[in-house]
């Protein structure tokens, strides 16, 4: 049944792959043309034909590994810990190009080790591939998310605001404490998205957890219950990830300079 409720929604075959081609190339083709990258060029385009491949390879390996990690508890936490380690090396390549990135590990790792641990501790995440990778994958991407948004507008906000934060300075105030005034608006819109997502569940979005869940079999009620708790756990761990970011780009942990 399960399968079948999933075949109805998205069925795999020939015209799957026919579609998600054409989705690619579209999606490529448009950076190109509308030179959709920083400097003007089209070096967007490439990026985006990179991340669809990549994501169509990462996930064959990933759906094969995944049957034989829940099955296995070292296995698990040793997936888990992959799973944080691409997310600090892809928000902290993102946020700089100095050897400062590796600071990202805060932001991603600071508030996600201690709500899924909580979760687990509590019972509500039971400590098996199934259900633990899902969560901790969810939250994982949501600080990766939060914290390349906050570190690249608090970063791009106090170079083009350099003289402010001079003033500051100026003015008597620590060098955190200038680039707070400076940094801190810009950063705070990094939690629009989930903010967003989170007032518009139900009447724009339905989220995968809910979508999933009703294609597992459960029951509406449960699954709009499970999908609040995420939501609401994404907002958290969101919320730390860039006050975090924030904080560490004021003190001069992380930055540009080369």
């Amino acid at each position: 049944m399960r399968n079948l409720a999933a075949q109805a929604l998205l069925p795999v075959n020939t015209a799957l792959a026919v579609a998600l081609l054409v989705l690619l190339l579209a999606a490529a083709t448009t950076a190109a043309v509308f030179r959709l990258a920083p400097d003007g060029s089209r070096g967007r385009a490439r990026e985006l034909l990179v991340a669809g491949v990549r994501a169509s390879a990462q996930l064959a390996v990933v759906s094969l590994a995944i049957g034989w990690v829940v099955h296995h508890t070292p296995a698990l936490f040793g997936f888990l810990l992959l799973m944080c380690a691409v997310a600090v090396r892809t928000a902290g390549r993102r946020v700089t190009p100095n050897g400062t990135w590796w600071w990202t590990v805060l932001p991603i790792a600071g508030p996600v080790v201690p709500v899924v641990t909580g979760l687990a501790l509590a019972g509500l995440v039971p400590v098996r591939g199934v259900a633990m990778i899902p969560v901790a994958g969810i939250l994982i991407g949501g600080a990766l998310t939060a914290t390349v948004l906050a570190g690249r507008r608090s970063l791009d906000e106090l170079h083009t605001r350099l003289g402010e934060f001079e003033a500051g300075i100026a003015l008597g105030l620590a060098d955190r404490d200038a680039r707070l005034e400076v940094i801190r608006p810009a950063a705070s819109d990094a939690l629009l998205p989930g903010l967003d997502q989170t007032r518009t569940v139900g009447l724009v979005t339905l989220p995968g957890a809910f979508v999933g869940m009703l294609l597992g079999g459960a029951s509406p009620v449960l699954a709009g219950a499970v999908q609040l708790f995420v939501l609401i756990a994404l907002m958290a761990v969101q919320a730390v990830a860039v006050a975090l970011t924030v904080e560490l780009v004021a003190r001069g942990r992380l930055h540009r300079e080369a």
